[in-house]
């Protein structure tokens, strides 16, 4: 029997439901299930993993000395494209952060139990891709030294940030949002790191964790503080879904270039990121579940949810790319009309097919029920996604920068060896930041896996 929403009665399962969490387990089995993840000792292939994607870490670092040393000319933006990889790879990263929160505030928010399995990772994500996301535009600024230009320091030279500029506007917007997201995750943490606490065998992950745990004990007063401040950070999280990838997004709506001064991009970028995020979320999943036996928490239900968000999402991203092209024909502007047919059928056509058969054909399949509760397929649909969202951004910048409104203008842009390695090492980054988590954070909230549990429900509906 579980509670019916609004009624404060009981009711019968829904029988045609798959459940949120297999069957049989109770609150002690499943602490011990997810703490023993942490607790026990370290497999093997966690070295060798975390190693490979330390020495992309390496990569990267020695790709940013080089950079430091020589200037961004080792890039291959140059005029007209000013920009390329970079700025793609910011876009992007920022994208794949947005799931997390939406998993973690706005679910929370709407009552939905189904996020309880996945939202600890997925908040890990985000903070993982907004650290990745951070770099590129300090990277790309030419003289990084002088970064603090674009914060509201007290001046006495004068020099003072340029507030009409949508890259300032990012700076607030990106560390707004990564310090919420910071507070959200920790402190949804602090239940969980009190289990660890007490449960550590060595006497230094005794103390580490009960300093993280900040003196949590459980008691009627702590849940009331815990449940208040999850509470706040989830309202103050909900809008920043919103307005960071809609910010973002005015880095090109403001601008006069044609194929970016379009009023669509603010939600047509909110609902790409929550697309690319989806699917970054899958792409982490199905192989967490399946290296450490947490099938019965990350249930096959869980994976169609998500691939449900992601159909969802994924035919807003195709409806934006309509509108695009429509509103070129419709507004009869003769350089949107030529950078919609550019885009299409000229040197980087291969480009924007390859993107449209990622982004809206492959997705497509997500309605057959069969292939949404197969995980090796949305594996793989979720890679694709996830490629496919990459060559978006790459084709919104580049093809609309390549062949300005002077033909006297135009170029062709690629990227060098070194804007490979760069977002190959941050790749590593993002990897290295996620083994280092499932190795000492436990993966699924402990707590709110028990909430969901049948004795839950029925002493729950005994009040």
């Amino acid at each position: 029997m579980e509670q019916t929403p609004g009624t404060g009665g009981p009711r019968a399962a829904d029988p045609g439901r798959p459940p949120l969490i297999a069957p049989g387990y109770t609150s002690a089995t499943v602490t011990d299930k997810i703490s023993a993840v942490v607790l026990r000792g370290t497999p093997r292939w966690w070295f060798a993993a975390f190693g490979a994607a330390f020495l992309l870490v390496m990569l990267l670092l020695g790709t940013l000395g080089h950079l430091f040393l020589k200037g961004v000319g080792i890039y291959g933006v140059n005029i007209p494209v000013g920009w390329g990889w970079d700025i793609t790879n910011f876009v992007w990263w920022i994208g794949i952060g947005h799931a997390g929160t939406l998993i973690s505030a706005i679910l929370l928010l709407l009552r939905q139990e189904w996020r309880n399995s996945i939202n600890r990772f997925a908040e890990a994500m985000t903070l993982f891709a907004v650290a990745c996301a951070s770099l590129y535009p300090v990277v790309h600024l030419g003289r990084p030294w002088v970064l603090y230009w674009l914060f509201p320091y007290p001046s006495t030279m004068g020099v003072w940030p340029q507030f009409r500029s949508p890259l300032v506007w990012d700076v607030f917007a990106v560390s707004t949002y990564a310090t919420i997201s910071l507070l959200f995750w920790f402190i949804g943490l602090i239940p969980d790191l009190a289990t660890l606490r007490d449960r550590a065998k060595s006497r230094f992950a005794q103390i580490v964790y009960g300093m993280l745990a900040m003196g949590w004990r459980g008691s009627a007063r702590h849940w009331h503080n815990y449940e208040s401040a999850y509470l706040m950070l989830a309202g103050l999280a909900t809008p920043l879904v919103v307005s960071v990838h809609s910010v973002v997004s005015f880095d090109f709506a403001v601008g006069i270039i044609p194929g970016w001064h379009s009023t669509i991009f603010p939600p047509y970028f909110v609902a790409g990121a929550i697309y690319s995020g989806f699917a970054m979320v899958l792409t982490l999943a199905i192989p967490l579940r399946a290296i450490f036996g947490l099938k019965d928490f990350i249930t096959d239900r869980h994976l169609q949810n998500m691939a449900k968000v992601m159909l969802a999402t994924g035919l807003i991203v195709a409806y934006g790319y309509l509108i695009e092209i429509f509103m070129a024909w419709y507004g009869d502007n003769r350089f949107d009309v030529y950078m919609s047919l550019n885009r299409m059928f000229g040197p980087y056509a291969f480009q924007f097919w390859s993107l449209i058969a990622c982004n809206v054909v492959a997705p497509q399949a997500l309605w057959i029920k069969r292939l949404r509760r197969s995980p090796v397929f949305l594996f793989v649909i979720a890679i694709i996604v996830n490629v496919g969202m990459w060559l978006e951004r790459y084709v919104i910048i580049v093809t609309s920068l390549h062949r300005d409104f002077l033909p006297s203008s135009w170029g062709m842009y690629s990227g060098t060896v070194w804007d490979y390695s760069t977002f190959v090492g941050s790749i590593g980054l993002f990897l290295a930041l996620m083994f280092l988590f499932i190795r000492f954070l436990p993966m699924i909230s402990i707590f709110e896996m028990r909430t969901i549990l049948p004795e839950a429900r029925v002493e729950e509906a005994r009040k």
